[in-house]
C-alpha cells in the first residue's frame, strides 16, 4: 500500500478516537464565562426590575453537557469495548516508533482498527437507540427513532464487511477507502439524529421541571460556575439526570 493511504488510515483512526470522546457531546451554544454571567446576571435584574417585583422572578440553569452524561453511562459496558481500540492503537503507536513491527504490519493494523473503531461506535449508538425505542418516554418520536434503526441496519452490515475486508488484507486500498469514507460519513449522520433526539428530550424534561417548580427562565451554562446565589439562580441539571435516566 503507498505512504498516502498508510498516512489517511492514520488520520482516520485518530479522527474515530476523537469522536469516541465527544460522542454524544452536544455542540458549544455560548459560554459559561465570568463576563457572561455578568451579562446573564444584568438581564435577570432588568427583567426582576419590569416585573416589578424583585424576587417574584425566579431563574434556574441547566449545564446540558452534564445531562448527555445519563446517556453515555447507559452504554457504559459497551464503551468499553471501544476504549480496548483506543488502548490498542496507542500500543501500535508505540511498537511502530520503537521499531518493533515493520511499517507494512502498523499499516496492516491501523486500518483494521480504523475498521474496528467505527464498528464499536455505531454499536454503541445503536444501542442507546434501541433502549429508547422500548421507551414509552419517548412514544412521542418513536417512528422517526424506528426509521433510523431500520436505516441503520445495512450501515452495520458494510461496516462489519470493512473489518471483514481489513483483516482478510485490502486488494484495492483505494476502493477500500472510498467505502470506508462513505461508511463514516452515514454514521456521523446517524450520530447526528441520535444526538438531537437525545437534546430534545432533556429540554423536555427541563421545561417540565421548570413549570412544575414555578421558573421563570432556564438557562443554559456551558462551563462551571465561579458564584451563584442559590436563591436567585438554581441547578435543575440532577433532577433533568435523574428523570432522564428513569427514562432508558
Amino acid at each position: 500500500m503507498s505512504r498516502s493511504v498508510l498516512f489517511i488510515a492514520g488520520l482516520a483512526l485518530l479522527l474515530a478516537v476523537g469522536a469516541l470522546i465527544v460522542q454524544f457531546a452536544l455542540p458549544s451554544a455560548g459560554g459559561g464565562d465570568e463576563a457572561s454571567l455578568r451579562a446573564l446576571d444584568r438581564r435577570v435584574e432588568d427583567l426582576e426590575r419590569q416585573q416589578g417585583s424583585g424576587g417574584d422572578f425566579r431563574v434556574a440553569y441547566l449545564n446540558v453537557e452534564e445531562a448527555f452524561s445519563v446517556f453515555i453511562d447507559a452504554t457504559a459496558e459497551l464503551r468499553d469495548r471501544a476504549e480496548d481500540k483506543i488502548r490498542e492503537f496507542a500500543e501500535l503507536q508505540s511498537e511502530y516508533q520503537t521499531r518493533t513491527i515493520s511499517k507494512d504490519e502498523y499499516q496492516r493494523r491501523a486500518i483494521e482498527l480504523q475498521a474496528e473503531m467505527l464498528d464499536a461506535q455505531l454499536t454503541i449508538d445503536i444501542n442507546a437507540l434501541d433502549q429508547m425505542i422500548a421507551s414509552d418516554n419517548f412514544a412521542d418520536i418513536r417512528a422517526q427513532l424506528e426509521d433510523w434503526r431500520d436505516k441503520a441496519e445495512p450501515l452495520a452490515n458494510e461496516i462489519k464487511n470493512l473489518v471483514s475486508i481489513a483483516k482478510m488484507g485490502i486488494v484495492d486500498p483505494l476502493e477500500y477507502q472510498t467505502r470506508f469514507e462513505s461508511a463514516q460519513s452515514a454514521f456521523n449522520q446517524f450520530d447526528q439524529g441520535l444526538t438531537q433526539a437525545a437534546t430534545l428530550k432533556i429540554v423536555q424534561v427541563a421545561q417540565a421541571i421548570a413549570i412544575q417548580k414555578g421558573y421563570d427562565m432556564v438557562l443554559r451554562v456551558k462551563n462551571v460556575l465561579v458564584y451563584r446565589d442559590e436563591n436567585a439562580l438554581a441547578d435543575i441539571t440532577d433532577d433533568v439526570k435523574s428523570v432522564v435516566a428513569g427514562y432508558l
